[in-house]
């Protein structure tokens, strides 16, 4: 029904590298407002302030939350695949691609070797450690992927102040 195929051939390398990179910016985006809106009051006092127990993030926080929030944050990543319909083994790959970033980036740690050091605008952990540092209060580095919506709609400040005064330390 989503147009998920099952059979042979299976996708070339090239077909499923892009349909990965629609999944990422799609989840990307949505993701980014919907984790906005989840810091507004009603949706951070009844939801989200479970998932924010952890103000030092480590592996097991990126699931850890309220059922809920699980469910909602975890939609925009179905939303790709189901916009550009692609063969299992894709969706698979991408679902594990999701889940070990989420991971990476409640991890604590930014591993030198990490082969998304060299991904352009990838967060990361350190960067969502700011958000997750920030607590209740935090309207900012709401993408988990990339940090071009925190950019463009200026959910960034905090964290490049914050970062800007480290570096004079």
């Amino acid at each position: 029904m989503a147009g998920i195929r099952t059979g042979l051939p299976l996708p070339s390398v090239g077909e499923t590298v892009a349909q990965l990179v629609v999944y990422l910016l799609v989840d990307d985006y949505l993701g980014y407002w919907i984790h906005r809106l989840l810091h507004a009051k009603w949706g951070y006092d009844n939801i989200h302030r479970v998932h924010h127990e952890y103000t030092a993030p480590i592996a097991f926080a990126a699931p850890y939350g309220h059922w809920s929030d699980v469910l909602i944050l975890g939609a925009p990543s179905l939303v790709g695949p189901s916009i550009v319909p692609c063969h299992m083994t894709t969706l698979w790959l991408w679902l594990v691609i999701r889940q070990i970033e989420a991971i990476d980036t409640h991890s604590g740690f930014k591993f030198p070797f990490n082969p998304t050091n060299y991904i352009p605008f990838y967060g990361g952990a350190e960067y969502h450690d700011y958000h997750h540092f920030v607590g209740e209060h935090s309207q900012s580095n709401f993408s988990s992927l990339f940090t071009f919506c925190d950019y463009l709609h200026g959910t960034d400040k905090g964290y490049r102040y914050h970062m800007a005064n480290l570096v004079k330390v």
